[in-house]
């Protein structure tokens, strides 16, 4: 009997292979994009000592206590691209690995990459 394995077991086992050929190291952090139904998440991540250097998503609050970035459509990812471009700079990070998590170069991912590199990540 033929079994169908299900969109996220494949994502991941392709996220698997790559994480086999490219790791993060804290002058060159790997930028991990993560995207669900409704949101989106980016981290960078240093895998020499397994921290989160940086963070952003389109969960986050403003301010004022109300979403500012909202739901999981292109803008969203543009924005969420862009913040956390600002806050790597903040950090002293300008050159990222990045990882499209399993997912294709398509779409909210693609939007979050440049989005990025027009903030000023070099990958």
């Amino acid at each position: 009997m033929l079994t169908k394995n299900s969109k996220n077991a494949t994502r991941g086992k392709v996220h698997t292979r790559i994480r086999k050929k490219l790791a993060g190291t804290g002058e060159r952090p790997r930028l991990n994009v993560y995207r669900s139904v409704n949101h989106i998440y980016v981290q960078l991540i240093d895998d020499a000592t397994h921290t989160t250097l940086v963070s952003a998503s389109s969960l986050e609050q403003g301010k004022d206590g109300k979403k500012h970035i909202a739901g999981g459509n292109i803008a969203s990812a543009k924005q969420v691209g862009k913040l956390i471009a600002e806050r790597a700079k903040e950090k002293g990070i300008v050159a990222v690995v990045f990882d499209r998590g399993g997912y294709l170069y398509h779409g909210r991912v693609k939007a979050v990459a440049d989005a990025a590199r027009e903030g000023g990540l070099k990958f």
